[in-house]
């Protein structure tokens, strides 16, 4: 789980360890199905995944789960004020779903950065399948318009921003096992959001969510995984 606090009138550029991983939401995560597999992507179905880590796992950034995740229904809207069919836009399609805010002073600036620079590594041709999909948690100060500002400098022109309903956005990110808070205002002003920091790799193949990424994945991690995902195959 990601907290921050940050001033409405102000972003700071501050890059703090501000992670905090609840025991709930650690507990959704192994609910979830966190659980490593050598498999080819998809290979054992969709829906919530058995509760199991193994313990051998070599240390990488890429977990591959057992069962992967369905694809969140969202009907959302992009940075260009359309209506944007998450499952219907992303169709056998590589995709990289995060759920984030633009106010955030570090981690969701650097996981857009860090794909983006991944991104830039890849051939022109896989360049233009990958789909990277933002989604904010803070729909209220994230609005179309400021989507469209801040994506191009925190990652790359051509991710996709979007914005909505929180409690339609909360909902996906839980299908996904995300928890997300409304942000709240304190008595000084500051803003605080809660929201996990994970990117979920989906399969060209299946369409379905089958790698795990944590907020300490760099652009190395990603450069060297971004080809075999851009194919359906695990990392």
């Amino acid at each position: 789980m990601h907290i921050d606090k940050t001033d409405e009138q102000s972003r700071p550029r501050r890059r703090g360890a501000l992670i905090a991983l609840t025991a709930a939401v650690a507990a959704a995560a192994v609910a979830a199905g966190l659980a490593l597999t050598g498999g080819e992507a998809g290979s054992t179905g969709s829906g919530s995944s058995v509760a199991q880590v193994s313990a051998n796992a070599p240390a990488k950034a890429a977990t591959v789960l057992d069962r992967p995740f369905t694809k969140p229904d969202l009907v959302l809207t992009d940075t260009k004020g359309q209506k944007y069919d998450l499952r219907e836009r992303t169709k056998g399609k590589p995709t990289l779903i995060f759920f984030g805010y633009t106010h955030c002073p570090d981690v969701c600036p650097l996981t857009m950065s860090n794909i983006g620079i991944a991104k830039k590594k890849l051939p022109k041709a896989d360049q233009d399948k990958l789909q990277v999909i933002f989604i904010t948690t803070d729909p209220d100060r994230d609005t179309p318009a400021e989507l469209a500002t801040w994506l191009p400098s925190a990652g790359d022109p051509s991710f996709t921003g979007l914005t909505g309903d929180f409690s339609a956005i909360q909902a996906g990110a839980r299908q996904l096992g995300i928890g997300i808070e409304p942000p709240t205002k304190e008595k000084d002003g500051t803003v605080v959001s809660m929201h996990g920091a994970r990117v979920i790799a989906f399969s060209p193949k299946t369409d379905e969510g089958y790698v795990v990424y944590g907020e300490d994945t760099t652009w190395k991690d990603y450069a060297k995984d971004l080809p075999k995902i851009i194919k359906g195959q695990n990392p």
